[in-house]
């Protein structure tokens, strides 16, 4: 009969335990914008970084994901980060550039090459600069970024081939100064809609068109009020991976490489959902009704020439020259490998 009554004493003694670790598992908030299926590369890349963090943490964060906008809006989510309220986000460069300045550098138009280029760049020691910088101004930690889709042109009036095919459009752009520039150099005039706001800004013709990558195209429906795309491929964008630090601090070491570890994997499917989507954007678009109006490399020079030195001038003024050399410096520095 003791034996019996230690055994469940130790059994109990357990349980209890078991109990305690599970009611003070830290809850992990993670926000993004896309919608909740699969076939968002958010929110794929979200639920692998759930399960990857739960099943190496043995449960000690609760990851809870709160897809297309749930939680708050674009800037909100930012002030969210920043205070703690919000654990950990997905962001588009927009807002991201509206609070932390120098990631506008990354709007310099027509400047990567291609994905191998941009990924090159943003996992070098440019896009470790530029996480040490926010990190320090903001209290927010960058594990790294994903694709945002190759940014390009629709809109519901008129094929946009050339800078001339821009005068007159009203343009939506994103939260941030930076994007204004861009636009309203290419004759057009920009109108900054947060995210959530653009379908219905779209479908009442608040604007006549907006910018940017076949995952948002096709992610928010925005091919059911634009008739027009051009696969002008202006700007790379981004989503960043961004977490809290004072979350961050409050972890255990082996909670901190769990999400660090975890993050790379998400952003790595995060990238090559977005990166095939771009890749086979004149078929996924064209399925979905639109018009896509191809940009020859010629035509790419004479946006190019028109739009990179305004925009250039605006970050410069804006920032310094410092982050824009620096990230021609690693361009060029990909470059010379070949």
């Amino acid at each position: 009969m003791k034996t019996m009554s230690k055994l469940m004493t130790a059994t109990a003694t357990i349980a209890l335990t078991v109990a305690g670790q599970a009611a003070v598992a830290k809850d992990l908030k993670y926000a993004h914008f896309q919608s909740a299926d699969l076939s968002s590369p958010k929110h794929a890349a979200a639920l692998a970084f759930e399960s990857c963090v739960e099943g190496k943490t043995a449960g000690s964060i609760d990851v809870q994901i709160f897809p297309a906008g749930q939680l708050a809006g674009d800037n909100e989510v930012m002030e969210g980060l920043q205070l703690g309220t919000i654990q950990m986000a997905v962001v588009h460069d927009g807002p991201i550039s509206a609070m932390y300045k120098p990631f506008s550098v990354l709007a310099l138009p027509y400047l990567f090459d291609d994905q191998a280029m941009a990924w090159s760049v943003m996992d070098g020691t440019f896009g470790d600069e530029l996480a040490a910088d926010m990190l320090d101004k903001t209290g927010i930690r960058m594990f790294g970024a994903a694709d945002n889709g190759v940014r390009n042109f629709t809109n519901n009036i008129r094929p946009i081939a050339e800078p001339k095919d821009m005068e007159g459009l009203k343009m939506r752009v994103m939260t941030a100064p930076v994007w204004v520039t861009l636009v309203e150099s290419l004759g057009a005039s920009a109108t900054p809609v947060p995210w959530p706001e653009l379908p219905g800004a779209l479908q009442q013709g608040v604007v006549d068109g907006q910018e940017n990558g076949v995952t948002n195209i096709v992610n928010a429906s925005l091919y059911q009020n634009q008739k027009f795309v051009s696969l002008d491929g202006h700007v790379f964008s981004w989503h960043a991976y961004l977490m809290s630090d004072d979350f961050y601090q409050g972890l255990t070491e082996a909670e901190q490489v769990a999400v660090t570890q975890c993050s790379d994997i998400a952003k790595t499917i995060h990238r090559g959902m977005t990166a095939a989507q771009d890749a086979n954007a004149t078929t996924i678009l064209e399925g979905k009704g639109m018009t896509v109006v191809p940009v020859s490399p010629e035509q790419k020079a004479m946006f190019r020439e028109k739009a990179q030195p305004a925009v250039k001038e605006f970050v410069v003024g804006e920032i310094g020259e410092d982050w824009p050399n620096k990230l021609d410096a690693a361009v060029q520095a990909y470059r010379d490998q070949f």
